[in-house]
């Protein structure tokens, strides 16, 4: 395996770094509230960034949320990426992709993804029903990507649902509660062989499509907790190189270096597991388990950093205003978004004890 980026996956890296740095200041996503900037979401549709990630694959993804979790942008970046612009690009019809794509490159369409809470929504009748008691980012989307019992694929327009409540996260994730009663959905890709997709009502093509969008959607979240992780650990030492104690810097003291140093390590293997199972889902490859695997390392090691970067910001940390908070909320999001490691793990077991684990 090798997971040195091309050419093209470094010159969108750099440029979504800039455009991050510039407009995800501090002073900006503190006017933003919980709420996504709109002008910062325009400017990287604009840069032809969500677009990019056709060309550059997963991997390609991974190393933009990165740079999106170093800041703690506010946009709904990873959500329509792995719910719109991957989902899409993979399983949809020749028909769906040249009507989707357009909008989804350009931002004016946007996707999120009722997962993973799988047979929380279910066909009756030729409807969708169901509820999700939170979906990131839904209060921005144009369409939810939801899996019905089957693992079946469905486009539902959110302004088809039922209700669409606000829900508050521990991160500003502009999230909501999807509430389907009997609405209508697009299935995703092709069953009949005619080239089209067909409306909610048709036979399902089974789980293969739910798994691999799911998987897509565990890496690319891991992939922006290893950013959130770096930039929570890059604020702690930048702190800790300034702040003194007894005369010397706290950074000279080995118990805050012994625990910057884990807290490094712990990124570094959020980081490398991601990029593995991006490499091996953009390869055709089994990525089921190396997906759980990053995932895990996502949740478990994700919350020892933020936790870290906090602890050694001492009083500052406490602050609810200084940035290394936001680091913090997001860290602690991700883990609950990826099914905590418990949960993770336990599946990963299952896939073990049925020999499935590549």
């Amino acid at each position: 395996m090798d997971f040195t980026p091309t050419e093209e996956q470094v010159a969108a890296r750099e440029l979504a770094a800039r455009i991050f740095a510039d407009l995800a200041t501090h002073e900006r996503l503190r006017a933003a509230g919980g709420g996504t900037d709109t002008e910062l979401w325009k400017a990287l549709c604009a840069a032809g960034l969500p677009g990019a990630v056709e060309e550059t694959g997963l991997l390609g993804l991974v190393l933009l949320l990165e740079e999106q979790g170093r800041v703690t942008a506010q946009v709904p970046f990873a959500a329509s990426c792995v719910y719109g612009i991957l989902a899409v690009t993979r399983h949809g019809t020749e028909e769906q992709r040249a009507r989707l794509l357009p909008g989804l490159r350009d931002g004016t369409t946007v996707v999120t993804g009722a997962f993973p809470e799988p047979g929380a929504v279910s066909l009756r009748g030729g409807r969708l029903s169901g509820a999700v008691e939170w979906v990131p980012w839904l209060r921005d989307a144009t369409h939810v990507l939801v899996p019905d019992g089957n693992g079946t694929l469905w486009l539902v327009r959110t302004e088809d649902a039922a209700r669409v409540d606000p829900v508050e996260l521990t991160a500003p994730w502009s999230a909501g509660r999807l509430v389907l009663d009997g609405a209508p959905g697009e299935r995703l890709g092709d069953v009949d062989g005619d080239g089209d997709g067909d409306s909610a009502g048709g036979g399902g093509v089974g789980g293969a499509a739910g798994a691999d969008v799911l998987a897509a959607a565990r890496i690319g979240f891991a992939g922006l907790q290893a950013g959130v992780c770096a930039g929570s650990l890059a604020r702690a030492v930048e702190y800790t190189s300034v702040r003194e104690q007894f005369g010397r810097p706290l950074s000279t003291h080995q118990a805050v270096q012994l625990r910057a140093a884990d807290a490094h390590m712990d990124t570094e293997a959020i980081r490398v597991t991601a990029y593995e199972a991006a490499w091996r889902f953009d390869e055709g490859l089994d990525a089921t388990g190396a997906a759980l695997t990053a995932a895990w390392w996502a949740s478990e090691a994700g919350k020892r950093v933020v936790h870290a970067g906090q602890h050694l910001h001492g009083g500052m940390g406490a602050d609810l205003d200084h940035p290394v908070h936001r680091h913090f909320l997001w860290g602690r999001q991700l883990d609950a978004y990826l099914g905590c490691g418990t949960e993770l793990l336990a599946e990963l077991g299952d896939l073990l004890a049925e020999g499935d684990l590549s």
